[in-house]
């Protein structure tokens, strides 16, 4: 039991899972989720477009992903304790001066700088965290950081919401940005001060616990020592790209167009919202099926029985217009969306190893955020040139089908 207890993190290691959780809960929430809330308070008393709002947090995804490449490397050298403390100030700098933003050019200059603070503070350092400190449990450990972090949503949009109605969109930003500094500030530059603690431990002897995760014929233990840039020359880590980029495409494209869809059908806008609602609550079991469950069966078949099944959520929705596909979709792709970013920080993990995590994984969460960023209007561009979304539908649903064969073929 010692034995395991070291090889798995200790309990000061999971108090960095849970720690953490509780700081990507509040750092998804204000930067991230709250965004929407703000829209139409904003449009209204500034008389800003629609499109020139959301361009701006656009801006601030892409510059996100640019910067993550940086991060990487800094995490792999320095660890995230200056940086994540760092960022979350800057973090709540940036919620105040955004919530005083009076021109447009002042509201992009602080959005592009709140892109650079998402890669400091979201979910790209916590994972590496996980991935320098776990071995054997590394799978449940990013279920337990990705299921707290899973209410973000949940908590903060209702939350600031009700502030936007109770003070005025100004001062609900204001509060936000306490509780930003409280939940985060104090807890990045107590709880990671110390970087022995988030050096990799060494696995269990062997017979004990679980069989090391494979690519290729490969274990996790062999492949950890290519350095970074030999495993971002090789074909296997582009085929794993690819994976991320087409799935990451199809799942970013159907999350903004669901709405008008189902309103397309008939449905109210409450019926389409309320989906929406139930979709991002599924993707918390979808967490607690999946990720662990790669820690004891081959992680690239579970990741890729996780690409197909968002297919088939898709699938539904495509061929039964009605409340059977409405529900499948909402029950499958739910699942399937909830479980693939847990997964691709474990596979990236489970295959590279911890030495060199930041610069590689980095690399893949870039080329996800791209296709995030494409997704959306890819849809609306086939939508509009087909006069509806059946035919984009069943584009999505061959995007996973071939984000699971990449990913396959990598592992070959």
């Amino acid at each position: 039991m010692a034995q395991r207890t070291a090889a798995d993190g200790g309990r000061r290691a999971w108090t960095l899972v849970v720690t953490l959780g509780l700081t990507e809960t509040a750092s998804y929430g204000v930067l991230y989720y709250a965004f929407t809330v703000f829209l139409s308070p904003m449009q209204a008393e500034l008389g800003w477009s629609r499109s020139a709002l959301t361009g701006a947090f656009s801006l601030s995804l892409l510059l996100s992903g640019v910067t993550g490449l940086l991060v990487g490397r800094w995490l792999d050298r320095h660890g995230p304790h200056a940086l994540m403390t760092l960022g979350s100030c800057l973090a709540v700098a940036l919620t105040l001066a955004w919530s005083q933003a009076r021109n447009l050019v002042v509201f992009y200059l602080i959005w592009a700088a709140i892109g650079v603070v998402m890669a400091a503070v979201l979910y790209e350092p916590a994972f590496w965290v996980v991935a320098r400190r776990f071995t054997r449990q590394r799978g449940r450990a990013l279920t337990v950081l990705t299921f707290v972090a899973g209410f973000a949503s949940v908590i903060f949009v209702p939350l600031a919401g009700a502030l936007v109605l109770a003070q005025g969109w100004r001062a609900a930003l204001v509060t936000l940005a306490i509780i930003l500094a409280v939940v985060t500030i104090p807890a990045h530059a107590l709880v990671l001060r110390e970087r022995r603690d988030l050096t990799p431990q060494p696995p269990l002897p062997q017979g004990e616990g679980e069989p090391e995760p494979v690519l290729g014929g490969k274990s996790a233990g062999e492949a950890k020592g290519a350095g970074g840039s030999t495993a971002l020359r090789s074909l296997a880590f582009w085929g794993i790209a690819a994976a991320f980029f087409l799935i990451t495409l199809s799942t970013s494209a159907l999350a903004v167009h669901l709405v008008p869809l189902l309103q397309g059908r008939g449905y109210s806008q409450t019926f389409a919202t309320t989906t929406v609602g139930i979709y991002a609550l599924m993707a918390l079991p979808g967490r607690l099926i999946f990720t662990p469950l790669g820690d004891r069966i081959h992680r690239n078949w579970v990741v890729a029985s996780i690409f197909f099944i968002h297919a088939l959520g898709m699938l539904a929705l495509l061929l039964a217009p009605g409340m059977i596909g409405i529900v499948g979709y909402v029950v499958l792709s739910g699942a399937g969306f909830g479980a693939i970013m847990p997964a691709r920080a474990s596979l990236v993990a489970d295959v590279y190893g911890a030495a060199h995590y930041g610069q590689i994984n980095s690399v893949v969460a870039f080329v996800s955020l791209v296709a995030r960023s494409i997704g959306p209007i890819g849809m609306s561009l086939i939508y509009e040139f087909a006069g509806g979304y059946p035919m984009a539908l069943a584009g999505l649903v061959a995007t996973a089908l071939l984000a699971m064969a990449a990913l396959l073929l990598a592992d070959r």
